[in-house]
């Protein structure tokens, strides 16, 4: 808008002057040629610069002043800037004069060359003041925009800390109230989540005690239906205190790997054998991945046993490379899932458990730095892609 602003006002002052300066010379000119006119019908001597049918006289203007009328014009074929006017003589002829337009046309070419300057000026001065004030206040949007981007992957204490958001004797803009307002809520989220995870490794850590005596008394029972009863709701409550111990850990990232180079295709045959389960594996491209054991058994054990949980047979894991799918036949992955992944005490397969199996899966597998994705597969069924890094080497294919 300045930049505009200052060419209008170029333009506009352009043609005032023009048309002033232009104005003065047809002034002039039409002033000597009515005192040409006057010599001419008294027969007296023209004055100086006036005749009859003057050489270098515009075609347009010769054409008017033939046909009765009088009028001017600024000479474009002369050596120097003319104005010339004419008006009517005898015999169809054209009486004019010439007027030096020279000092005129300086005058508006020097005012040309300083609208010129001084816009240029002005426009330079206006654009750089505008990307400086601009690029202040986007790199700081585009570093809280930054900051909200890794609070969301997760990275609770990412922090803006905007110095004017700090200082209260500055003056504050928006972006600094953004930016106070969102380390706030960074904050507060961090504070709540801390507190949540605390209470639920608390709690966990309270259960392990009673439930070491519970279930030591529940193996003193006399054998018989309720005794059964009493261990398999001991041992459900023990699997699920242990899993909280887990996630709270895994929310913590205190959990250190112990990372070993592995042979996928055997480990995840010893998966499935541990699994005891009717799970089939199939080798595409088997690989040597350096990843942590432990860890990942545990993934693919809680894949395991969630497809064979809520899904139907037959159910198929996939080694290709670095690359392990779990594949059941079943009805596939609740909408919600999908959505938002894993939820924490939440299923709506019909079936049992907490909904944590897929959880500590999933936070098992980001703390080995894989992706773990789950979808419907073509066809039907449930599929989870587990992605390790990338393995150090391909070895074979086949079917096991």
């Amino acid at each position: 808008m300045c930049c505009g602003l200052a060419a209008l006002l170029g333009v506009l002052v352009h043609v005032q002057v023009t048309d002033r300066t232009v104005g003065e010379a047809r002034s002039r000119a039409l002033t000597r040629l009515t005192t040409a006119a006057r010599a001419y019908e008294a027969g007296t001597r023209l004055p100086p610069r006036a005749g009859v049918d003057l050489p270098g006289l515009p075609a347009r203007l010769r054409t008017m002043a033939a046909g009765g009328h009088r009028g001017t014009m600024v000479g474009t074929g002369d050596p120097e800037p003319t104005m010339w006017a004419a008006g009517p003589a005898t015999g169809g002829r054209a009486l004019a004069v010439q007027v030096d337009y020279a000092s005129g046309a300086r005058i508006i070419a020097a005012l040309d060359r300083a609208i010129l300057w001084s816009s240029a000026l002005a426009i330079g001065l206006t654009l750089f003041v505008g990307v400086f004030a601009v690029t202040r206040v986007t790199r700081r949007l585009q570093a809280t925009a930054q900051v909200a981007r890794r609070i969301s992957a997760g990275d609770l204490d990412a922090r803006v800390d905007d110095p004017r958001s700090k200082d209260p004797r500055r003056p504050q803009d928006e972006v600094a109230a953004v930016s106070g307002a969102l380390d706030t809520m960074a904050a507060t989220l961090q504070a709540k989540l801390l507190s949540e995870q605390r209470f639920t490794a608390d709690v966990a850590h309270e259960l392990r005690t009673p439930l070491t005596g519970l279930h030591a008394a529940a193996e003193l029972l006399p054998p018989g239906r309720p005794t059964e009863l009493v261990r398999d709701r001991v041992a459900t409550l023990r699997t699920l205190t242990e899993d909280l111990l887990e996630i709270s850990r895994l929310d913590t990232g205190t959990e250190r790997l112990e990372l070993d180079t592995e042979q996928l295709a055997p480990l995840v045959r010893r998966v499935v054998r541990v699994s005891g389960t009717a799970a089939r594996v199939r080798v595409v491209r088997d690989a040597r991945v350096e990843t942590d054991r432990r860890r990942l058994e545990r993934v693919l054990g809680n894949l395991v046993a969630n497809a064979h949980r809520h899904g139907r047979g037959p159910v198929v894991l996939t080694v290709d490379g670095a690359r392990i799918t779990v594949r059941d036949h079943g009805d596939g992955y609740p909408e919600y899932l999908l959505a938002h992944g894993p939820q924490r005490f939440r299923t709506e397969s019909g079936g049992k458990g907490h909904g944590l199996g897929l959880t500590i899966a999933r936070g098992q597998a980001e703390a080995l730095g894989a992706r773990l994705e789950f979808a419907d597969a073509p066809g039907g069924g449930a599929l989870a892609t587990l992605t390790l890094p990338s393995p150090e080497a391909s070895v074979y294919g086949g079917m096991g």
